[in-house]
């Protein structure tokens, strides 16, 4: 009875196998396609900025009225869209199943109890592990946005100090903007104006006054990425909202609103 199950998990491990190599192989076909096609539309959008422009513009509309034409740039901006979400779905089936099949072919072999009985159990557990990478991830972001800020306010001041002892050699525009530090070659902007606007623009997009504390955008966060989630809105712009209020309450943390309240 024991050497049937062995045998049973050892077919089931390589079923599952078998069935990993094929998904990443039609993955892998799959990214390569669209990277070819990403690419296709970097290069179109480098020929435009080169001085493309004026030549669409002149022969634009007649393209545009030819079918194969339109269906190219049709192709050109949803493909790369639509491949990228089709690569995470099979990225989410090949886990389900080949889990769900190295599980139980471990429990026929080794006795080690599997962990879940149904596919759709794995599969929930994949998109747990996507959404804390994605949750790293924005993590990291916020904390190098957070750490690239903190550097460019150091510099600021770091020049200003500099000014006000060799204020001799240094040419100092008293209104803002650009500054020329001559004694280190080196061109400072006051990040001041940049991040008030930044802050500010945030704060619109999720609804709640500059002077709104870090619960207040909690709340105002929840609601919209609720409102925007792509799984439940299905407008063609939800996608891109949905990012846009994350980065706002990425940008909108604890710090920054100190910062903003200090040079309001």
């Amino acid at each position: 009875m024991n050497i049937l199950k062995k045998l049973w998990g050892k077919f089931l491990y390589g079923i599952a196998s078998i069935i990993s190599i094929i998904f990443d192989i039609f993955i892998s076909i799959v990214g390569f396609i669209v990277g070819i096609v990403i690419n296709i539309g970097k290069g179109f959008l480098t020929l435009i900025s080169m001085g493309g422009c004026l030549l669409i513009m002149i022969l634009g509309p007649a393209l545009l009225l030819n079918p194969i034409t339109f269906f190219i740039i049709l192709f050109l901006v949803i493909f790369p869209i639509l491949g990228t979400k089709f690569i995470s779905y099979l990225k989410y089936i090949k886990y389900m199943i080949t889990e769900f099949l190295f599980d139980h072919a471990d429990n026929f072999i080794n006795g080690k109890k599997a962990q879940f009985d149904s596919f759709n159990e794995y599969g929930n557990k994949y998109k747990k592990m996507e959404e804390e990478k994605r949750r790293k991830e924005q993590q990291r972001r916020q904390e190098e946005e957070q750490r690239q800020w903190e550097e460019r306010f150091r510099q600021w001041n770091e020049y200003q100090n500099s000014q006000r002892r060799n204020s001799g050699y240094g040419g100092y525009n008293t209104y803002g903007g650009n500054y020329q530090n001559n004694n280190y070659g080196n061109s400072y902007v006051n990040p001041s104006i940049e991040f008030k606007s930044k802050y500010e623009k945030s704060c619109d997009l999720l609804e709640v006054g500059y002077d709104a504390d870090k619960y207040e955008i909690k709340l105002a966060y929840r609601k919209k990425a609720k409102e925007y989630h792509p799984d439940l809105n299905k407008s063609p712009d939800a996608t891109k909202i949905f990012q846009e209020i994350n980065n706002a309450y990425e940008f909108l943390s604890d710090d920054n609103i100190e910062r903003y309240k200090k040079i309001r």
